[in-house]
């Protein structure tokens, strides 16, 4: 198979699909790769890194859609790279579909495959392919947030440990799973006071077994999560419905009460946000102000810290690479029922559940 890895062109966003280590993996099996020049240079891998794997370096994106049979990206693909699809070609990335109609259109019309890293499952009931970039989001949620309340950001001026004498801030965290118990981690160890919500209880069992009497266990009625979120100085969104939208767990009207200067991160904005007044921002322009609380919406915030992101995710996508490429897409995913719940679009029907229940369109189940 020819597989192909253009450079990510969404705002500073450094990742790449494949980094040279899983090239020589797929051409030591007999495949090809080729790869857009540049494509790793923003964290540390040049284009003689790629060769020395066993890969061909590409001029331009165009001659890689062009000529590859899978295409391999981190991020979703922007307009301009949505209409360089075809029909036999397969896409393996981060769709995030559920929110975005547009980009569904767009791929729908390529008749391209597009199997989604985030709805790819497991037998542990995980998302084995989202895991790694949600334990990257969490933690740098609480880097973010702390620099968020700084005054200068226009946040309430504190500091999230505190200092002898004076109290820490309050970390409220919406939702326990990789996102939030990771960001509870950071938020510990920098000595925030933490709440953590959930309605799963056994959730709340694990955050308790982990953290002991560090963290705040709540179940998140609706009651709790309005105290909670409006005591806080900082509140993380964590809250994921695998392929579906995000739920809108905090109100505006919350938001507006909300202490001035508080601070809110929305990791779940990949899939609309969990916050009624998130709407997603880029690294060159991370904040925004509604009502004094400052919002940090950043739609790839693991691009920021690129070449771990890409080392920790090439970890995780590499069977699947593998898989696609030695048995083919539709061998792979008979095989592989998880790797099948991948499967988001196809010859122009939308192919997973969630997806087309949140953008109210047509869902076509596939058969292998």
């Amino acid at each position: 198979m020819l597989i192909g890895v253009p450079k990510e062109i969404k705002n500073h966003e450094y990742r790449i699909g494949m980094v040279p280590a899983s090239v020589q993996e797929l051409t030591s099996r007999g495949h090809q790769v080729v790869v857009e020049t540049q494509g790793g240079a923003g964290i540390g891998f040049s284009d003689d890194d790629y060769r020395a794997a066993g890969a061909t370096i590409a001029n331009s994106p165009e001659e890689i859609f062009a000529s590859a049979d899978m295409i391999v990206k981190v991020k979703e693909p922007q307009a301009v790279e949505r209409k360089m699809l075809r029909p036999d070609q397969l896409l393996f990335t981060y769709l995030h579909l559920a929110p975005d109609p547009e980009q569904t259109d767009d791929l729908q019309a390529s008749g391209a495959t597009c199997i989604a890293y985030e709805t790819v499952t497991s037998d542990r009931g995980g998302l084995p392919l989202l895991a790694p970039m949600s334990e990257v989001a969490g933690r740098m949620s609480i880097q973010a947030g702390a620099a968020c309340l700084e005054k200068s950001k226009q946040g309430r001026g504190v500091l999230l440990g505190g200092v002898p004498g004076v109290e820490p801030a309050k970390v409220t965290i919406i939702g326990g799973g990789v996102v939030g118990s990771n960001a509870a981690r950071m938020a510990v160890g920098m000595g925030a006071q933490v709440v953590v919500l959930d309605r799963s209880v056994d959730v709340l069992r694990r955050i308790v077994s982990e953290f002991g009497t560090t963290v705040q266990t709540v179940y998140s009625s609706k009651a709790a999560l309005e105290e909670h979120v409006l005591s806080a100085d900082l509140v993380i969104g964590g809250v994921l419905i695998p392929g579906a939208a995000a739920p809108k767990l905090v109100t505006a009207e919350m938001v507006s009460r909300m202490k001035p200067g508080s601070a809110v991160v929305d990791v779940a904005i990949d899939q609309g946000g969990c916050f009624e007044t998130s709407h997603a921002t880029t690294h060159q322009d991370p904040t925004y102000i509604v009502d004094d609380v400052v919002h940090y919406c950043v739609a790839n915030m693991p691009g920021a810290v690129a070449r771990t992101s890409t080392l920790a995710l090439n970890n995780a996508t590499l069977p699947f690479i593998v898989a696609l490429a030695d048995l083919g897409w539709q061998e792979a995913i008979r095989r592989d029922k998880h790797l099948a719940n991948g499967l988001n679009v196809h010859a122009g029907k939308i192919t997973s559940e969630e997806v087309a229940v949140a953008l109210g369109r047509e869902y076509s189940p596939f058969s292998a």
